[in-house]
């Protein structure tokens, strides 16, 4: 092999690894970003942003699924943002946003408002997203023995709690739960009066009559003899 066909064939092969760099570089940056306008333990009514990266040639984004980390429960959570058309639902461990699937190639990006952010470094927000044609990309995973994942979860670095700041008193459905209601078993049959009342009369109305019909006929004997 001649010196100018090994030179040619080391630039090849330095041009396919520097491709193969590049094209991992984009896959890795393809992903779910989250940022915040206060990414502090214990912050309130803080934004968080969702944006997701396109990945599919053929299918826009038509829904995305977000896993709540532990201290934040979907009834901390409410809908800032999203694309027209879109709407949130709430699920036992997160929420979901959805609608018409968007343009192909275009992210996908949705904000929520969460009451508190828990008292910890960092929140995980595994995400899936899903095109219109059904394909599912799901960012779930943590990294292990300090290599990041092919698939990373969107991860929220949070600064250290403001002095002073503590956390909100978790809700409770007790202290919205109305007094029982009254039912006929403890009560009239009109569900507030006495029973005892209606029966009372009763015996008044009764014994009038009867005292009535007594002086009636004792007046009748009267006029008899007279």
């Amino acid at each position: 092999m001649s010196r100018s066909h090994s030179v040619a064939r080391a630039v090849t092969v330095a041009a396919s690894a520097a491709a193969a760099v590049a094209l991992g570089a984009t896959t890795a940056l393809a992903h779910v970003e989250v940022a915040s306008d206060d990414a502090r333990a214990l912050a309130t009514n803080v934004t968080v942003t969702f944006t997701g990266e396109a990945e599919s040639g053929t299918a826009g984004f038509a829904k995305v699924q977000v896993v709540l980390p532990e201290g934040i429960t979907p009834g901390d959570v409410a809908l800032a943002d999203a694309p027209a058309g879109w709407s949130f639902t709430a699920a036992a461990d997160g929420y979901t946003v959805g609608g018409p699937a968007l343009a192909v190639g275009q992210d996908v990006v949705h904000r929520i408002t969460i009451r508190q952010l828990p008292n910890t470094g960092e929140v995980v927000f595994k995400t899936l997203e899903t095109y219109g044609d059904g394909h599912v990309d799901r960012w779930i995973e943590l990294p292990q023995n300090g290599v990041e994942p092919e698939h990373p979860a969107p991860v929220l670095k949070l600064a250290p709690a403001s002095p002073g700041a503590t956390a909100l008193p978790t809700g409770s459905t007790a202290e919205g739960t109305a007094a029982p209601s009254v039912t006929p078993a403890s009560a009239g049959e009109d569900g507030g009066s006495s029973p005892a009342l209606p029966v009372a009369v009763g015996v008044v109305v009764v014994l009038a009559a009867a005292a009535g019909g007594w002086w009636w006929r004792r007046g009748r004997g009267r006029g008899s003899a007279g």
